[in-house]
């Protein structure tokens, strides 16, 4: 059996997925005012407010490079507030103001839109999440060892 054709690339399925999500996703968060990744750094916050910035990036798998750029613009935009912590100069928290608190409510369809739209009904949607949790953990595993194995 070839292994090679494009349909069968898990790569390829997880590629196209998160192309269509995001496409479908775009016009809901436009609305908002927000972008994708905008929207992920407060779905962070709205479960829980008043993060270090260092915080955030581990809990969305980004570095500061590509997380500061977004939260300058989600402050500019009044979402969030960005404050020295008294206890460490060298840290800083991030926190939802009011109008990033008020945007919840609004933002709460979005997930709710993808489950009519995408096809799949809540449990599956969840099984597909669990699915892909356990895929990106064991490829994060095998990444840290095959790193151990080179400076080893």
């Amino acid at each position: 059996m070839d292994v090679l054709p494009l349909d069968r690339q898990v790569c390829f399925a997880l590629y196209t997925a998160t192309r269509a999500v995001t496409a479908r996703y775009r016009p809901l968060l436009d609305a908002l005012g927000l972008t994708y990744p905008q929207y992920l750094v407060l779905l962070a916050l709205w479960e829980r407010d008043e993060r270090t910035v260092k915080d955030l990036g581990a809990a969305l798998r980004l570095d500061s490079s590509t997380l500061s750029p977004l939260l300058k613009r989600l402050e500019a935009a009044g979402l969030v507030a960005r404050e020295r912590r008294a206890d460490d100069e060298r840290s800083v928290a991030i926190r939802l103001t009011a109008r990033g608190e008020a945007l919840r409510e609004r933002a709460a369809e979005v997930p709710a839109r993808l489950v009519c739209d995408g096809g799949l009904d809540p449990v599956g949607l969840a099984e597909l999440r669990d699915t892909l949790v356990r895929l990106t953990a064991a490829l994060q595993r095998q990444g840290e060892i095959d790193a151990g194995a080179l400076h080893g």
